[in-house]
């Protein structure tokens, strides 16, 4: 699962170098501390092409519920052909229960990757939202939740992932958790329980 996430960074240029992007993400989507469903996010539709569009993809049909994740294991070969994507990120959020107070609130918790870089999750795109795959959690981000976000392990799984010429079959093989010795885990700020609220001291417990 995941249901709010990061990208910290300013440098548009940066990122666009780092992705191989014509042009740098749309600023509305960079300096983001707790990006919510609905909000306009970066993500690589093609190679080299980078738009700002809205976490969500379009309601099932005969149902109301916008689809921000989509389980890897469930992913239609339909969207799998037609709709991959790289969302930028450099961070999310998850949440855990305090086990002795259950009205009590949800503790969150930030995970990164290599130490803070940005990276791409795997996501698949409708013509007007996107959704992050998930997969199994790996063993840093299973205490907290048994699902996590699909990280793309590589500048060449990230090509991949997107390229049309890689089949249906092999660009599942890339939906599985990042290592764990990638990823570290700290508490975050309880502010960032709150849709709307925005700002670096998110990232940071008080």
């Amino acid at each position: 699962m995941c249901g709010r996430y990061t990208l910290s960074t300013v440098d548009g240029p940066d990122l666009a170098q780092r992705f191989g992007l014509l042009d740098a993400p749309a600023e509305e989507t960079l300096y983001r501390f707790n990006i919510c469903p609905t909000e306009k996010v970066a993500a690589v539709l093609k190679p080299g092409e980078i738009a700002a569009v809205r976490w969500g993809m379009r309601p099932f049909t005969k149902n109301k519920w916008t689809p921000i994740n989509v389980r890897s294991e469930n992913a239609s070969r339909r969207w799998m052909e037609g709709g991959r994507v790289l969302i930028l990120a450099d961070g999310w959020y998850e949440w855990l229960k305090q086990e002795d107070n259950a009205r009590g609130k949800r503790i969150p918790f930030r995970y990164t990757v290599d130490g803070g870089v940005p990276f791409a999750f795997a996501g698949l795109y409708d013509g007007e939202g996107v959704a992050i795959m998930t997969t199994t959690a790996n063993e840093i981000a299973a205490p907290v939740h048994d699902r996590m976000p699909v990280i793309l392990q590589s500048a060449d799984e990230e090509a991949a992932w997107l390229s049309g010429d890689v089949g249906v079959d092999a660009a599942k093989e890339l939906l599985r958790p990042i290592p764990s010795d990638r990823v570290s885990v700290a508490p975050a700020n309880p502010a960032v329980n709150k849709a709307g609220v925005e700002g670096p001291e998110l990232i940071v417990a008080p």
